[in-house]
């Protein structure tokens, strides 16, 4: 492990970030505190949960959704006063926020803070949740999966264009479908997935940053997340509160058996 990435999880100020005067915040919980610290370079994500730790919105929320090595969620307003068998995670403040993503410089490490959002399918903006949020545990890699993983990006990336293609020409396809035209259907397709080629040729190859894949070796995190989710913060302290928050017993939709509970949230630098 670099100093760099161990001052992250020390608590100290890293040097590879050099974003002086980030703000810090305690989240105070049952298990213990958490201190975060929130990014310049997302500012609307930043500002937003400054009011709401202010405001104290936070305050008697639950850690509503819990899954090991892979990430602890939080904010659901609904939650202060669920039952035990009550299912959370739609609660809003009745509003969302534009994406920032400052990636690749901010990426879902361990110990990242990120914001939670509806799926593409209701949200193709990737606008994040106006108060949900949830910090990164994940699992460490090895060179080959990341590669795999580079490999399957670029893969997403022509699926995405092959299948826009197919739907734009779904009445045809149809038709030949109904004919049982196997050839012309190998025909459309080898055809489909030419113009999908072409129309990402210029893309370039993703590849993770020296930063990226050195953090997801050492310490970890949930790298199939970037630049779907905004990442706004990082852990300095607590992360063992963290572990230890991910090591509880869960039941269904992954929601804690006993309530881990979000006491206060505080600003210790503005």
């Amino acid at each position: 492990m670099t100093m760099a990435l161990a001052c992250t999880l020390m608590g100290c100020k890293s040097a590879s970030n050099n974003d002086d005067g980030m703000t810090k915040v305690q989240i105070e919980t049952s298990e213990g505190n958490i201190i975060v610290e929130l990014y310049n370079d997302t500012p609307k994500h930043k500002a937003n949960f400054l009011k709401l730790a202010k405001d104290g919105t936070y305050e008697g929320t639950l850690f509503h959704r819990v899954i090991k090595d892979f990430m602890i969620q939080a904010g659901d307003p609904n939650s202060k006063t669920a039952t035990k068998d009550q299912q959370l995670g739609d609660g809003d403040v009745g509003y969302t926020i534009p994406a920032e993503f400052a990636y690749p410089k901010r990426f879902h490490k361990r110990g990242a803070l990120a914001a939670a959002r509806q799926g593409d399918q209701v949200n193709p903006k990737k606008e994040s949740s106006g108060c949900q949020f949830y910090i990164v545990t994940g699992t460490v890699y090895n060179d080959s999966t990341l590669v795999n993983m580079e490999k399957r990006r670029d893969y997403n990336v022509l699926n995405a264009a092959f299948s826009q293609l197919v739907m734009k020409n779904r009445e045809e396809i149809v038709n030949l479908q109904r004919k049982g035209d196997e050839k012309a259907l190998m025909a459309m397709q080898d055809k489909l997935l030419a113009q999908a080629r072409e129309q990402v040729k210029d893309v370039p190859e993703f590849k993770f940053t020296p930063e990226q894949a050195e953090a997801y070796k050492s310490i970890g995190g949930t790298p199939h997340l970037d630049g779907d989710y905004t990442v706004f913060g990082e852990v300095v302290e607590g992360m063992d509160v963290v572990d230890k928050i991910q090591q509880v017993a869960t039941g269904p939709a992954d929601r804690p058996i006993e309530d881990v509970v979000i006491k206060k949230v505080t600003v210790l630098e503005d």
